[in-house]
C-alpha cells in the first residue's frame, strides 16, 4: 500500500515557476517509478513527466519539455516537479501516482496508487 500527499500547488502568473511535492507513506519508494499527471478543465488527463526508481529513465509531455524537471529524493520517500516558465495551459489539478513497473511508465492504467491532487492555476 502507497499512500501519496502532494503539496506545492498555487496560483501564479504565467512565467513564474512553482516546485511541487510528493511525499509517499510507504516501506521503500524504490520499488515504484513515479510520475505526475495533470487534468485541465475540459480536458483528458495527461502524464507531463515520469521518472524510473532511480532517478533515470526520464519523460516529458510536448507542451512542457524544456521547462519542467521531474526528481525523486529516495531517502526522503519525496518526487519532485520542478515547473518553470508556467503558461496559462499549464492550468490544472497535478497528480502524483506511483506504479510498480519501477523503470516508469506513461500509461496511466498502470498507476494503482495516487495523490489526492494539488491545483496549480496559471494567470495570463
Amino acid at each position: 500500500q502507497v499512500q501519496l500527499v502532494e503539496s506545492g500547488g498555487g496560483s501564479v502568473q504565467a512565467g513564474d515557476s512553482l516546485r511541487l511535492s510528493c511525499t509517499a507513506v510507504v516501506r521503500t519508494l524504490n520499488a515504484y517509478g513515479m510520475a505526475w499527471f495533470r487534468q485541465g478543465p475540459g480536458q483528458e488527463g495527461e502524464c507531463v513527466a515520469r521518472v524510473g526508481w532511480n532517478g533515470g529513465n526520464t519523460y516529458y509531455a510536448d507542451s512542457v519539455k524544456d521547462r519542467f524537471v521531474i526528481s525523486r529524493d529516495n531517502a526522503k520517500k519525496t518526487v519532485y516537479l520542478q515547473m518553470n516558465n508556467l503558461k496559462h495551459e499549464d492550468t490544472a489539478v497535478y497528480y502524483c501516482a506511483a506504479t510498480r513497473v519501477a523503470v516508469g511508465t506513461s500509461r496511466r492504467d498502470l498507476y494503482r496508487y495516487w495523490g489526492q491532487g494539488t491545483q496549480v492555476t496559471v494567470s495570463s
